[in-house]
C-alpha cells in the first residue's frame, strides 16, 4: 500500500508582469492559503518520504509556505514533466520514481491533478470526497489517497481510495471564493 497525496500549487496573481505563464508569483491570499494547507499538514502529522514538483514560481513559493508552516523539510524533486501536464503525465511521473518511497506529496497544476484523482479514485459513488473534487478543485487543495499498489511502477486507474480533500476555506472562511 503506497500513498499519494497531490497539491495543487496556491492562488497565483494575473497582475504581475511576468512574461511567461511559468513565472507568476502567488499573490497575498496563495500566500494565505499555503501557510494554512502547511499548518493543517503539520496537526495531521503528515510525512513525506519524497516530494515532486513543478519547478513553477508558484509551486516554488507555495511549497516554501508550505514548509515554513509545517514545520517540515522539503527537499523537492523538480520535475519540469510537471508542470501543466495531463494526467497521463503525471502517472507517468509517478511509475518512473525508483526506490522505496511509501507516501509521496506531488504538486503540480490542474487540471492534471484533478484528473489524476479521477483516474486513480474509481466513481463508484461513495465517497464525498471524490464529489467535492468533481465540483472544484481549487488552489492550494490538497487530496490525500491510498494505492493499492506496492510499487509505483503498478499505479494504474482505479487503483485508488481517497482519503480526504482539504480545501484553504475548509480550513479558514476567508479563504473562500471571490464572489464580486
Amino acid at each position: 500500500m503506497k500513498k499519494l497525496t497531490l497539491l495543487r500549487h496556491a492562488k497565483s496573481s494575473w497582475d504581475d508582469t511576468v512574461s511567461r505563464d511559468f513565472d507568476r508569483p502567488l499573490n497575498d491570499k496563495g500566500k494565505k492559503a499555503s501557510k494554512a494547507i502547511g499548518t493543517f499538514i503539520k496537526r495531521q502529522e503528515l510525512d513525506f518520504d519524497l516530494v515532486l514538483a513543478s519547478p513553477a514560481v508558484r509551486v516554488i513559493e507555495t511549497l516554501e509556505f508550505v514548509e515554513e508552516a509545517s514545520g517540515g523539510s522539503y527537499e523537492p524533486e523538480w520535475e519540469r514533466k510537471i508542470y501543466l501536464a495531463s494526467s497521463v503525465t503525471l502517472m507517468d511521473v509517478l511509475r518512473g520514481v525508483d526506490g522505496d518511497y511509501d507516501h509521496i506529496l506531488m504538486v503540480g497544476h490542474n487540471p492534471g491533478l484533478e484528473d489524476l484523482v479521477f483516474d486513480l479514485v474509481p466513481d463508484d459513488g461513495s465517497s464525498k470526497a471524490r464529489d467535492m473534487v468533481e465540483e472544484k478543485y481549487p488552489t492550494a487543495a490538497l487530496a490525500e489517497m491510498s494505492l493499492d499498489i506496492e510499487s509505483w511502477s503498478e499505479i494504474a486507474d482505479n487503483c485508488g481510495t481517497l482519503n480526504r480533500f482539504t480545501r484553504p476555506r475548509d480550513l479558514d472562511p476567508e479563504l473562500g471564493p471571490d464572489y464580486v
